[in-house]
C-alpha cells in the first residue's frame, strides 16, 4: 500500500442477530458476544483489517455503540463513529461512511459478525480488490462454496466479472450452483472509492442518496437525528447498487469464511475449534452444567440466564421466526 493511498475500513455493526437468540440480544448483539476463545466477532474483525486500512469507520446504532467503543478503546484504535438513530439498512449505512470520508478514499466495507480464517489469503483478496477499486470499480467479495448452502445469496461469475446475483436458493438450486462451478457465496463485503459508490447510489436511488446526505450533514459528532433518519428509505446496498450498476467486479476469496448467521454455522465453527460434541452430534452452548441427550441426534442446547433453546441443527433458520414472535409481543427476553 503506497503512502498516498488512503484506505479506510468501514465496519457495519447494526445487526441484532435475530437467528442467534437467546445468545444474541438487542442489548448485546452477536458481534459483541465473547464466544470465540474469549474474543468477540467485532474485535476479531477490527484486528483482521488493521494491516489493510489506514483508519477505521464504525457505523453503529444508538443502542450499542458504547459496546464498540469499549472494544476499539481497548485496542488503542480511534475510529470515526457514525451513530444511527434507527436502522435504515445497508445502503444508507454505507452512504454515511462515504459522505464522511474524502471522495478518493478507498473504503473496505465489512460486517462485524463474520468468521474469517487464513489471514494471508484474506489480505491477498483485499489487495486485489483495492487495485480494482482504484480503477473505478465497485468490488464485491465472493467465497468459494464448500457445500450447497441455502442460507446465502450467490454470485455467478467469470474471472472478475459478475454475470448475475442470485437470491438464497432452495436445496436443489444450490446443488446446481455447486455442480456448475462458477458460483460464489455472496459475502456482503465490498471495496470501492466512496465517490464512485455515491455516484451510482445517486443514479439508481436518488431518494436514498439525498436523504442520507441531508442526515449526515445535519449530524452532530457523528450522531444522526431520528427525524432525518426516518426520511431515508430502507434499502440494502445489494438492491440499491450492486445488482444494478455496470461497475461491479468480484474478487473470489479462497479464505475460509462464515457469516455465523445461524446456530448451524455456530455449531460447525465451534466443532472445528474443539468444542464438545457427543457421539450423536449433540452440542451444549452457554453452560457447563451436565447435560445428557437421550434418543436425540444433531441437537443444539443453548443456555442463558433467562432462556433455554433446544433445536435440531437443520432447523436453525427457524430461530428467526421465534424471535419475530417474541418481538410481536414486545417480550423483554429480546432485550
Amino acid at each position: 500500500m503506497s503512502s498516498e493511498k488512503i484506505v479506510k475500513h468501514v465496519i457495519l455493526t447494526g445487526g441484532v442477530g435475530s437467528r442467534l437468540w437467546p445468545l444474541s440480544r438487542k442489548s448485546t448483539p452477536k458481534q459483541y458476544i465473547k464466544l470465540f476463545k474469549g474474543k468477540s466477532l467485532f474485535e476479531m474483525t477490527i484486528k483482521r483489517n488493521l494491516q489493510i486500512a489506514n483508519d477505521v469507520v464504525v457505523v453503529g446504532n444508538i443502542d450499542n455503540y458504547h459496546l464498540s467503543n469499549e472494544v476499539v478503546n481497548s485496542l488503542g484504535v480511534t475510529p470515526l463513529n457514525i451513530i444511527e438513530a434507527t436502522p435504515r439498512n445497508t445502503a444508507a449505512a454505507i452512504a454515511f461512511a462515504a459522505f464522511a470520508t474524502a471522495k478518493d478514499t478507498i473504503l473496505v466495507v465489512t460486517p462485524s459478525d463474520h468468521i474469517i480464517q487464513n489471514d494471508e489469503l484474506y489480505e491477498l483478496a483485499m489487495k486485489n480488490a483495492i487495485q480494482l477499486a482504484e480503477q473505478g470499480n465497485i468490488v464485491t467479495f465472493g467465497i468459494n462454496p464448500t457445500k450447497p448452502e441455502t442460507g446465502y445469496g450467490y454470485i455467478e461469475f467469470e474471472g472478475n466479472d459478475v454475470l448475475s446475483f442470485r437470491e438464497k436458493p432452495n436445496k436443489e438450486t444450490a446443488e446446481y450452483f455447486i455442480e456448475k462451478g462458477n458460483f460464489l457465496w455472496n459475502s456482503g463485503m465490498f471495496c470501492f472509492k466512496g465517490s464512485v459508490l455515491l455516484e451510482e447510489l445517486k443514479k439508481f436511488e436518488p431518494e436514498v442518496y439525498e436523504a442520507s446526505k441531508l442526515a449526515w450533514e445535519n449530524s452532530i459528532d457523528g450522531k444522526l437525528s431520528i427525524e432525518d433518519s426516518k426520511k431515508i428509505p430502507s434499502i440494502s446496498i445489494d438492491y440499491a447498487v450492486m445488482e444494478r450498476s455496470k461497475k461491479i467486479k468480484v474478487v473470489p476469496g479462497a479464505f475460509e469464511w462464515s457469516d455465523l448467521g445461524s446456530f448451524e454455522s455456530i455449531y460447525d465453527y465451534l466443532e472445528s475449534t474443539g468444542h464438545s460434541v457427543d457421539e450423536n452430534g449433540n452440542m451444549v452452548i452457554g453452560t457447563d452444567i451436565y447435560t445428557a441427550f437421550l434418543g436425540l441426534r444433531d441437537t443444539i442446547f443453548v443456555h442463558t440466564k433467562d432462556a433455554i433453546l433446544i433445536l435440531q441443527k437443520e432447523k436453525a433458520q427457524q430461530v428467526k421466526k421465534l424471535y419475530n414472535a417474541l418481538d410481536r409481543v414486545d417480550s423483554r427476553l429480546l432485550d
